[in-house]
């Protein structure tokens, strides 16, 4: 479009210039000088609220401060922000502050004095809060100080008998969480005295790691040297477990339609700790991706929800949808390729007991209710499924779906009908909305479950069909609904780290539809969010935020692999 048009054109343009400095350079034997050629985009600015001086990085590593002036980077003083100002497509051009100034008694404050800076990019440095998600989902784990903000910090220490007990220390390195001689340590950011940054971060391990060897001092003395060849062949039977649960492994990888495929791995630890509704960080690593006329086929770290997991052999399926270069990736790894596999992270879907669910899956959507479906029926719960798909070429996985169904109604944007295998199912063209409420009007004759007796609805697809499905409940199917159900989206938000309220890429932007109180919660560490909170505006400006670079590498991709014009 028009907007992705101008940035592509400026893309190239810088391009262009890069292109020409770096030949410029090669012909005056000189270094390019890229600095001068970003200063001249408009450069990269630090605006801070109060002076140099009192910023953290200068006062405990004004090294770091040198570096980022040796390379260009503006540093702009006693600068709050107060707005951020939008170009006709709503995207950022300019952020407005006002100056703020100390009083005698060191008070900071602002001055009335406006200053507009040009921004296309604005990164925010919100100051760092230790991850201490994990004493939320399982509370009584640890101990938190008398702020809740940091878990306490101990000493582990053996008494005259050998036992280990843990002491309150400040430097302590670990957490109060001791079982059967099990202990638990934290470090950098999550650590009360080392908190703050990259430097302390490195600190807190130096400090930490003689902490953590002295626990076995005494099963080191007591090695004698004769017992070296038996501790060696145990350490290598360790290893060679840890490897085994741990290194994940490409077992196949299977075409289910023309831009969906499944990626198979085995990865027994992983494997075992899945839940439904949980999903995983997927990458392929820089030393075996092949190296294809001069580029490094590389994966971003990409989101895939386990569609389903065999415990006993390890093993773990993952849906792709191909859009975009990483994911377009997945159909080339090959078996017996190690990946990285990180998870299963997120939390889990909820499964009630005893409930009618309906559940609503859009094209790859689909994959995700696979898992839960299944745990719904197993906990006593009925499930009537809307399956929907653009193309009747789109399905995949039905025996999955059936036998986790007591009822599927079957949708396509487009024709021929997808035709029902069991007489109780039924089909239906047009998009999700519509095929509820024809089915709620029982115009698909053979309706087994009214739209009445549903309790809770589930529903995962691209942002626009959960939008849809949002809206329908209060329009048109409000009259077929129980005013009391529940109803989940699965949000799927950009998503960078993915290890629970770290990065901050997921932020997703809820209102409360009775009080209109804005919040954002971090979709990675739960994706299923009530429909009705959900900004769906907000989710669908973030989800177009990096299209520009998506398509470039998907046509870059095609010119590599010669699929392209």
């Amino acid at each position: 479009d028009a907007e992705q048009l101008a940035i592509l054109d400026e893309y190239l343009d810088h391009g262009r210039a890069i292109r020409a400095e770096r030949e410029r350079a090669a012909a005056d034997g000189e270094k390019p000088d890229f600095a001068a050629l970003v200063r001249a985009w408009g450069g990269v600015t630090i605006a801070y609220r109060k002076s140099l001086q009192d910023s953290p990085a200068y006062r405990l590593n004004h090294e770091e401060v040198i570096k980022a002036l040796e390379e260009g980077i503006y540093f702009a003083e006693r600068l709050d922000p107060h707005e951020l100002l939008q170009d006709g497509f709503g995207a950022v051009r300019a952020m407005r502050f006002e100056r703020s100034a100390r009083s005698e008694s060191g008070v900071w404050a602002g001055t009335g004095e406006e200053v507009t800076l040009p921004a296309r990019s604005v990164f925010v440095a919100a100051g760092t809060h230790p991850n201490t998600i994990y004493e939320k989902e399982h509370p009584g784990t640890f101990e938190r100080d008398r702020w809740g903000e940091f878990f306490t910090t101990h000493a582990a220490v053996r008494d005259e008998k050998g036992r280990l007990r843990l002491e309150p220390d400040p430097a302590g390195v670990f957490t109060s969480h001791v079982d059967g001689g099990r202990l638990v340590s934290f470090y950098g950011d999550n650590h009360p005295v080392f908190a703050g940054n990259v430097v302390k971060a490195m600190a807190s391990a130096k400090t930490g790691f003689p902490q953590v060897v002295s626990l076995f001092e005494e099963e080191l003395a007591r090695l004698d040297a004769s017992l070296q060849p038996e501790r060696d062949e145990a350490l290598g039977r360790l290893f060679e477990r840890l490897d085994d649960e741990l290194v994940a492994r490409v077992v196949r990888v299977e075409r289910l339609t023309p831009t969906i495929v499944e990626l198979v791995v085995r990865a027994p630890l992983a494997a075992r700790r899945f839940h439904p509704g949980q999903f995983y960080r997927l990458q392929n690593y820089e030393t075996t991706a092949p190296l294809v006329k001069g580029t490094r086929l590389m994966m971003e770290g990409i989101a895939l929800t386990g569609a389903w997991v065999d415990r006993a052999e390890g093993l773990l399926g993952m849906i792709v949808l191909e859009m975009g270069g990483s994911s377009r990736l997945c159909a080339h790894l090959a078996p017996g390729e190690p990946v990285v596999v990180m998870g299963p992270t997120g939390a889990p879907t909820e499964i009630p007991t005893g409930e009618t669910v309906l559940l609503a899956g859009g094209g790859l959507g689909n994959a995700v209710l696979f898992s839960i479906a299944k745990a719904l029926r197993e906990n006593g719960n009925r499930v009537l499924y809307f399956a929907g798909y653009r193309t009747p070429a789109d399905v995949f996985k039905r025996d999955e779906i059936e036998a986790a169904t007591d009822q599927v109604v079957w949708a396509s944007d487009v024709g021929p009908r997808i035709e029902p295998r069991r007489a109780r199912d039924l089909s239906f063209i047009g998009n999700i909305v519509e095929c509820i409420h024809a089915y709620a009007r029982g115009k698909l004759g053979g309706e087994t479950i009214a739209l009445g007796e549903v309790d809770r609805i589930v529903a995962i697809g691209s942002d626009r069909m959960m939008a849809a499905v949002k809206i329908a409940r209060h329009t048109v199917l409000a009259p077929y609904l129980k005013k009391e159900h529940v109803a989940i989206g699965s949000i799927n938000s950009p998503m960078q780290c993915m290890m629970k309220e770290i990065c901050a890429q997921c932020l997703q932007r809820h209102v409360d539809p009775e009080t209109g109180k804005e919040t954002t919660v971090f979709s990675c560490a739960n994706q299923d969010q009530p429909l009705d909170a959900v900004d769906f505006g907000n989710l669908q400006a973030r989800l177009r935020q990096n299209s520009v670079q998506e398509k470039l590498t998907s046509l870059w991709l095609d010119h590599v692999l010669g699929t392209g014009v």
